[in-house]
């Protein structure tokens, strides 16, 4: 099996889920660990193998090196997969897209231009329990969807933003509970829903951490989908501990409900368990999902193949850069927001 010259660019706690996922697929050669803490890239490579810089730029020089993993702050995901495109190199990117609409429309642009992919680390759409999710809805066998809701209720204290440089800024972090903890699951309510968000009303605020962070804690938004479904939306820092995230699709002939790694089917008042993922183990965090090794995987074979259908573009990364902005937009004017 052919394989690919790998840069993992940034080496902080995420890039370890990475280097597992292309470990396990068999079809990339690290060659690169880059972070501009010399420490930590040396630390990398000294365990895993390959080569370290602190200057990603040198590192896009080399011919070897076919694709790069951006695991880096919010605000170095753009120029960084812009500069990797225009090199020559597939990029594959961390959660947000881009902090603004703006730089990620440029993604677009250079990722064209140079005939190159840029795909973007929305995991959990990989999860089992939305993939069957996909499938039924797809099928029609529950009817249309009427009404999606999703719930993320977290904990942040102060030591998660004062430890980072960039994290609670808006121009580093490009937002709070919206951009970085619950993302994942607005970008899988507009997925699940396979229709485009016409209207938001939506509000944020800063309740524990105000004198920490200039980003918000706690967000709400009614979303109005074009097919006339409504959804409603709420996240939070501001918990005691980090819930499962839940998500459940109202339908005209039953109930989906994702929580707690779990796909349940809810109708004619009976509750059945179609999905079970509680078996599964991880050494990461549970609530980034299990699923980058699978996604990982996808990439690198549509790669091997010249497949040149990018399974998660720029273009559906934005989607959720848009619903944050209308979020955003609506809380600060108080009215309801066209986006589309």
């Amino acid at each position: 099996m052919e394989s690919l010259g790998v840069a993992i660019i940034g080496c902080g706690a995420i890039h370890n889920v990475h280097v597992d996922a292309i470990k396990n697929n068999g079809m990339g050669r690290i060659l690169w660990f880059v972070d501009t803490q010399e420490e930590r890239a040396k630390a990398s490579a000294q365990k895993h193998g390959g080569q370290w810089h602190t200057d990603y730029h040198r590192v896009f020089e080399d011919p070897n090196v076919d694709v790069v993993h951006i695991c880096t702050p919010h605000y170095l995901h753009a120029q960084m997969a812009i500069d990797a495109v225009n090199a020559g190199k597939h990029a594959f990117v961390e959660k947000p897209v881009a902090t603004n609409l703006e730089m990620a429309k440029m993604m677009a642009e250079a990722a064209k231009k140079n005939n190159r992919m840029i795909t973007i680390c929305f995991q959990n759409r990989y999860n089992p329990t939305s993939v069957r999710a996909k499938e039924i809805l797809n099928s029609g066998e529950l009817g249309k969807i009427i009404g999606i809701k999703g719930l993320v209720t977290w904990y942040r204290d102060s030591d998660y933003y004062t430890s980072s440089d960039w994290r609670g800024r808006f121009d580093t972090e490009g937002g709070g509970v919206l951009i970085n903890q619950s993302i994942h699951t607005l970008d899988l309510i507009q997925w699940l829903v396979e229709d485009v968000v016409e209207y938001i009303q939506g509000n944020v605020s800063t309740r524990v951490l105000k004198d920490v962070i200039e980003v918000e804690d706690t967000a709400d938004a009614t979303l109005y989908f074009k097919n006339g479904a409504r959804g409603i939306f709420y996240a939070t820092n501001c918990y005691t501990d980090n819930s499962p995230v839940e998500i459940e699709i109202h339908l005209e002939k039953g109930k989906l409900r994702i929580c707690d790694d779990k796909l349940i089917k809810i109708q004619d008042g009976k509750f059945e368990v179609l999905v079970d993922e509680t078996c599964e183990t991880s050494p990461y965090k549970s609530y980034w999902g299990m699923s980058h090794d699978t996604l990982i995987r996808e990439f690198y074979e549509n790669l091997i193949r010249g497949n040149n259908r990018d399974i998660i573009p720029v273009e559906e990364g934005m989607i959720s850069l848009q619903i944050l902005d209308g979020i955003y937009k609506s809380s600060s004017t108080g009215n309801k927001i066209k986006i589309n």
